[in-house]
């Protein structure tokens, strides 16, 4: 019954990172960057990088997490397939960035992470493709004692930018279950997952909160049906092979998220109470609501809005427009700007 749709918003603002952080994040890309290109063309010229940025920056979809942290897709490509391994090509961009920051970078399965401590990381996938101007051939990622793996970031952020609405709920839909996996003290589905998942099953509404409980409503009915979440594009995986947290705790946690949701719209009448059960799986960046029933505030605001628009206001000795009583003085007609002038 607490209508939280402008908390959702407020929430929706207080999820991206500062402009501060933004641009040092920014900065940081560049300089690794340089150092990257600067490397290779002193150790290995024969192998040229090329970059993209991906992944949930360029979908929109980023957020900080409760640690204040987030992270940078910064792809690194090279034409046409290098001669050496996957793996060695990661430890040539691990040994470019080395110094990059007071932490040593992690030689991670399909990517070099740079760790800035305490305020970002950025991630460093390595790619080939045969041909760089040849759109229809899929790029290859490279897998730490592995095999190439084929994997087109570009063509998943083609099929998200179908998907969206112009409202920009999904990504929305997207930002708040990610603050909710985050907000878990246990593994939880990755990014990329809890994107496919809210893509494969939102419910529109012009409320957030509506749209997101029934969202979850959904989610939790296809993954009860078949546990699997497949890849919609290249290469159209099921991303839940590698998913290493528990299943019941996920379904516990949902569950629970999807209960205190129904109480907040269905029944919780002040919003204050109502942003606390949203609290306890949004996080610390859901603002606290008015201490007040704001749907029946909202519904006197629009009768009074009514009866001044009807020319039946009348305001009582109290100060208070009403349409009947004792000691009441008529209102003078009033007239809104949005109406066109007669």
């Amino acid at each position: 019954m607490a209508n939280c749709n402008n908390l959702f918003k407020n929430f929706n603002n207080n999820l991206s990172i500062t402009k501060t952080k933004k641009d040092r994040l920014i900065t940081s890309k560049g300089e690794l960057r340089k150092k990257i290109k600067d490397h290779f063309a002193a150790k290995h010229p024969e192998y040229v990088p090329k970059f993209r940025i991906q992944g949930s920056y360029i979908l929109g979809t980023m957020i900080r997490t409760k640690d204040d942290t987030c992270d940078l897709d910064n792809g690194i490509y090279f034409f046409p397939k290098p001669k050496v391994s996957g793996t060695i090509l990661q430890g040539w961009i691990w040994d470019a960035v080395e110094d990059a920051t007071t932490q040593k970078p992690d030689h991670r399965k399909k990517c070099i992470r740079v760790i800035y401590k305490n305020d970002y990381h950025i991630d460093l996938p390595v790619y080939y493709k045969l041909c760089e101007n040849n759109d229809a051939e899929k790029p290859h990622v490279a897998v730490k004692d592995g095999e190439w793996l084929l994997s087109d970031p570009k063509e998943f952020q083609a099929w998200f930018n179908k998907q969206k609405d112009k409202e920009g709920q999904l990504k929305k839909i997207v930002r708040y279950l990610k603050a909710w996996c985050d907000k878990m003290n246990k593994k939880m589905p990755n990014g990329l997952a809890m994107t496919v998942l809210a893509e494969g099953n939102i419910v529109y509404n012009e409320r957030d909160d509506i749209s997101l409980r029934d969202t979850l409503q959904a989610i939790e009915k296809t993954l009860k049906n078949e546990w699997k979440c497949i890849m919609p594009t290249t290469p159209q995986n099921d991303l839940f092979d590698t998913y290493k947290g528990d299943k019941n705790y996920f379904f516990g946690c949902l569950k629970d998220f999807i209960s205190d949701a129904d109480n907040a719209i269905d029944f919780e009448k002040n919003q204050l109470k109502a942003s606390k059960l949203w609290q306890a799986h949004q996080g610390i960046y859901f603002p606290d609501g008015e201490d007040a029933d704001v749907d029946d505030k909202l519904n006197q605001l629009i009768n009074k809005a009514f009866l001044l628009k009807e020319n039946k206001a009348q305001t009582s000795t109290a100060g208070v427009i009403v349409n009947t009583g004792t000691g009441v003085v008529n209102n003078p007609l009033h007239k809104f700007y949005s109406e066109d002038e007669e």
